[in-house]
C-alpha cells in the first residue's frame, strides 16, 4: 500500500468542485458523483488530474464532503494509486461510492485491496464499461453498480451491452444522459439510474398551457414584487394547500434558524417579512405537488445552488448592496424557469414585473448579474473528459478561492432545500 504524501496542503485550497446529479427511475434526485479540478489562483486554467481528487482525499475532513453532498451518497473517481492509498480512510464509507476508472489495470494487489475496502464498508462502481471483460468478471463478486457512458458507447452496441452486463444483477447506471428522448431510451431499457443534465433542458412546445402549481406560485410572488397587500398574499397562498405545505416545512429547516416552530401562513408571513418570502417562493417554484418527495427534485436542487452563489458572489462584490445580492438570488434562481414551464424565457418574463437589468441577464447572459450567471453554469460544466472551461472572471472582482468557498456555502443551502426540508 502506497504512504506517498499527497500535494502540497495549499492545494487543497485551488480547486473547483462540480457534482452531477445522478437521478431513479422517477427523476427524483439518488447521489451527486463528485468533480475535482484544481486550479491557480493566479489564472483560469485548469487541470484534468485525478491527483485533485487524492488532494481533496486527503483534506476531507477540512473540506467537509457531507456539506458538499448532504445525506445523499456522493460518487468519487479513483485510480489505482487512491485506492492503494492511505489516504483514502479519510472518505466516510457510508456516504461514498468509489468508481473504479477503465483505465485501472486489473491486478492480483488490487482485487485485494479492494477486497479490503469492501470488508471495511466501501461500495465500489465499475466506471465506463464498454464490454464483458474477464477483468469485468473478476471484480463482480466486490461491485455495487455498473456504469455505462451513452457517449463512448456506439448506440447500436448499447442493447446487447445493457442485456450481457444486466445478468449480473448489479445496478445499472447510464451517465451522459443529455436529453429527455436519452432518458426514455434508456428507461426503457431497463436502467436503474441516469447522470446528467437532461432534467435542465427545455422542451419548448408552442402553445403549451403553463404547468398550474409553479404558476400560482409565480403569480404569488408576482404579487410580492408589486407590492400588493400582504393579507391578499396570504388568501393567495392558502387556496393551494401543496404550496402552504411545502412553505411551512422550507421556513422549518435549518436554512432560515427560526427558534419558534412555524405552523401557519400567517407565522410564517410574520417572521419572514416580505423579502424573504418572495425568496422562499422563488424556491418554491420548484418544488412540485405535495407529496413525501416534491423537495427532491433536481431542478430545484440546480436552481437554488444558483441563486444562492450568485447572492454570495454579489455580497462579495457590493458588501453593502442589499438590493444588488437579492436581484443577484432572483437571476439565478429565475434561471431555469424556461425548463420548469417549458415556455420561452421571454414569454415567462413578459407576465411578471422584473427590471429590465433582470430581464437582460435571464435573457441575453448580459449586464454585470448576465455575467455572474454565465460564470456559475461554467463551473456547472465541468466533466471527467474535457477540462474545465476557461472562468470568465474578468468583469467580476472575485478571487478563485473565495468563488471556490463561495461554491461549497452554496452546495450546504441547495442541500437544505432539497434535502432536509424533505
Amino acid at each position: 500500500m502506497s504512504t506517498q504524501p499527497v500535494s502540497d496542503t495549499n492545494e487543497a485550497v485551488d480547486f473547483f468542485i462540480a457534482r452531477q446529479p445522478i437521478l431513479d427511475t422517477r427523476q427524483k434526485l439518488y447521489a451527486y458523483e463528485l468533480l475535482f479540478r484544481r486550479a491557480s489562483v493566479d489564472s483560469a486554467n485548469v487541470t484534468n488530474d485525478i491527483g485533485a481528487t487524492a488532494t481533496v482525499i486527503a483534506h476531507a475532513s477540512k473540506l467537509g464532503l457531507v456539506n458538499v453532498i448532504g445525506s445523499l451518497p456522493g460518487f468519487i473517481n479513483v485510480d489505482a494509486q487512491v485506492l492503494m492509498s492511505d489516504f483514502i480512510q479519510f472518505l466516510p464509507c457510508d456516504n461514498v461510492f468509489l468508481e473504479i476508472l477503465e483505465t485501472v489495470k486489473i491486478t492480483d494487489q488490487l482485487v485485494a485491496r479492494i477486497q479490503e475496502l469492501k470488508a471495511a464498508g466501501y461500495r465500489f462502481v465499475l466506471d465506463d464499461v464498454i464490454e464483458d471483460s474477464e477483468g469485468l468478471r473478476r471484480l463482480l463478486p466486490l461491485i455495487d453498480m455498473i456504469k455505462i457512458d451513452l457517449v463512448a458507447i456506439d448506440r447500436k452496441n448499447l442493447v446487447p451491452l445493457f442485456k450481457a452486463l444486466k445478468v449480473y444483477n448489479k445496478k445499472m447506471l447510464i451517465e451522459k444522459v443529455e436529453t429527455l428522448a436519452d432518458f426514455a431510451l434508456c428507461y426503457d431499457l431497463g436502467f436503474d439510474l441516469f447522470q446528467g443534465y437532461f432534467f435542465s433542458k427545455p422542451k419548448i412546445l408552442t402553445g403549451k398551457k403553463l404547468h398550474t402549481a409553479p404558476l400560482n406560485v409565480l403569480n404569488i410572488f408576482n404579487m410580492l414584487i408589486t407590492d400588493a397587500d400582504i393579507n391578499e398574499v396570504e388568501a393567495a397562498i392558502k387556496k393551494d394547500a401543496g404550496l402552504a405545505l411545502n412553505l411551512i416545512r422550507l421556513v422549518n429547516t435549518a436554512a432560515f434558524m427560526t427558534k419558534q416552530r412555524i405552523a401557519t401562513i400567517k407565522q410564517a408571513i410574520a417572521v419572514l417579512g416580505r423579502r424573504q418570502l418572495q425568496r422562499w417562493l422563488q424556491i418554491l417554484m420548484y418544488a412540485g405537488a405535495d407529496n413525501a418527495d416534491s423537495l427532491m427534485s433536481p431542478l430545484l436542487a440546480l436552481a437554488s445552488s444558483r441563486g444562492r452563489l450568485m447572492e454570495l458572489m454579489a455580497q462579495k462584490i457590493t458588501p453593502d448592496n442589499q438590493l444588488a445580492s437579492d436581484t443577484a438570488f432572483t437571476v439565478g434562481i429565475m434561471s431555469l424557469i424556461n425548463v420548469l414551464f417549458d415556455t420561452p424565457m421571454v414569454q415567462i418574463l413578459a407576465q411578471i414585473s422584473v427590471s429590465d437589468e433582470i430581464k437582460k441577464a435571464l435573457i441575453n447572459r448580459t449586464g454585470r448579474y448576465g455575467d455572474m450567471l454565465q460564470l456559475v453554469i461554467d463551473l456547472e460544466c465541468m466533466s471527467n473528459d474535457d477540462p474545465m472551461p476557461n472562468l470568465k472572471i474578468d468583469n467580476i472582482d472575485i478571487a478563485l478561492d473565495d468563488l471556490r468557498t463561495m461554491q461549497c456555502q452554496a452546495f450546504e443551502f441547495s442541500n437544505v432545500v432539497t434535502l432536509d426540508a424533505g
